[in-house]
């Protein structure tokens, strides 16, 4: 296990060091907050301990900038200075503990035991949500590279997304992906299909009702919002709400309040709001169909999906892909496409992007032979 130590006392490194070491951990030491912050960002630490009290960068400063770009190793504050206040703004600001001074043995090694037990446990966490999730976003071309890129930048901010693409493109995958990379990814996320929703109930989905506002609300209901509170909520084919819906979703992100269908009372949420739509929002702004308020404040961030067709270079590593997933789901012997299958394959259209591209590698492994051939595909696909 590796741990690192950032302090301006030499003395006070150089004992923690010598402690930690005799416990057979290894130790990196850092002497001011920048130092500190390019080590932490450079090597996969189990652990941080940061002192507060600092010329120049001070630890508070050194802990929030480890949380905004990301670092998810626990920090534990130590200082010589301690008050309630000091010790609270680090704890909300992201810190695993705060520890005073002088420094006890116990309390430490207790506190490096907790630190990694929650490591662990994220990591777990991490795993069993992308078996739930399907988190995988597979390809090389250049422009899932870019998604990808786009994502990794944007994920740690609560900025508003709006990802943008065909039907069948993956856009709920980025919006998960959005989601697992965030301070949030703890947190609910919660999905609302805006196409799927009757016009007429959209506003109880999303808001919440209370108990008589309509003929068939028998009982209170939370509104997706308030599911969602602390996370994130992905509102998918949002160009197909309705504009009372639009205008109310507007005030939720622009006073972080909403009011439960037939209530007036104020409920506070704070819910990072992603959205998608295959349709112009521009287009549809100038029809008088989706607010242009709302627009701005939903596209901060626009991530662009590719269609299949303009990254078709990834289709032999889609198949293998779901070659793998499908044969693993469904316990269906796994086999092979030949390569002129493939290439037949790549040089087919995609309406249906990657989509249709699982279900055309689900009914060929079902219906043809092993290896899949040109054959095969000639008979169940083209």
């Amino acid at each position: 296990m590796k741990i690192l130590i950032i302090d301006d006392e030499r003395a006070i490194r150089n004992s923690l060091k010598e402690i930690l070491e005799m416990e057979d951990y290894k130790v990196d030491t850092a002497e001011n907050g920048s130092d500190g912050c390019e080590k932490a960002e450079k090597e996969k630490y189990d652990a941080i301990f940061c002192d507060i009290k600092m010329p120049g960068m001070d630890g508070v400063e050194v802990l929030s900038k480890l949380v905004d770009d990301g670092v998810e190793t626990p920090i534990v504050m130590i200082s010589g200075h301690a008050d309630i206040n000091t010790a609270v703004e680090c704890i909300k600001k992201g810190a695993f503990d705060f520890i005073e001074k002088p420094l006890d043995l116990n309390r430490i090694l207790i506190t490096i035991k907790n630190a990694t037990d929650k490591a662990n446990l994220v990591e777990v966490t991490k795993v069993l949500k992308k078996k739930v999730y399907g988190q995988e976003m597979i390809g090389e071309s250049e422009g899932i590279m870019h998604v990808r890129d786009m994502i990794g930048k944007v994920a740690p901010t609560d900025a508003g997304v709006l990802i943008m693409g065909p039907n069948g493109s993956g856009k709920e995958l980025v919006a998960r992906s959005l989601h697992q990379l965030s301070r949030r990814s703890m947190m609910p996320y919660i999905e609302v299909n805006c196409a799927a929703i009757p016009s007429e109930l959209i506003e109880s989905e999303l808001f919440g009702h209370e108990k008589g506002s309509f003929t068939s609300a028998i009982k209170q209901h939370k509104g997706k919002f308030e599911q969602a509170d602390g996370g994130t909520l992905f509102l998918d084919e949002i160009g197909d709400m309705s504009l009372a819906a639009q205008a109310k979703v507007l005030r939720v992100l622009q006073e972080r309040k909403l009011s439960r269908v037939g209530s007036d009372k104020d409920i506070e949420v704070n819910v990072r709001v992603v959205a998608a739509t295959n349709k112009n929002l521009q287009k549809e702004i100038e029809k008088g169909a989706f607010r242009e308020d709302l627009y701005h404040r939903l596209s901060v961030i626009v991530i662009k999906v590719p269609s299949l067709d303009e990254r078709k270079s990834d289709i032999p590593l889609l198949i293998n892909h779901f070659l793998e997933k499908i044969s693993s789901e469904t316990a269906m012997p796994r086999k092979e496409f030949s390569p002129e299958a493939v290439s037949m394959l790549m040089e087919k259209t995609w309406p249906g992007n990657i989509r249709e591209l699982r279900n055309v590698v689900e009914r060929l492994l079902i219906l043809g032979g092993n290896p899949i051939s040109v054959q095969d595909i000639k008979d169940y696909v083209i």
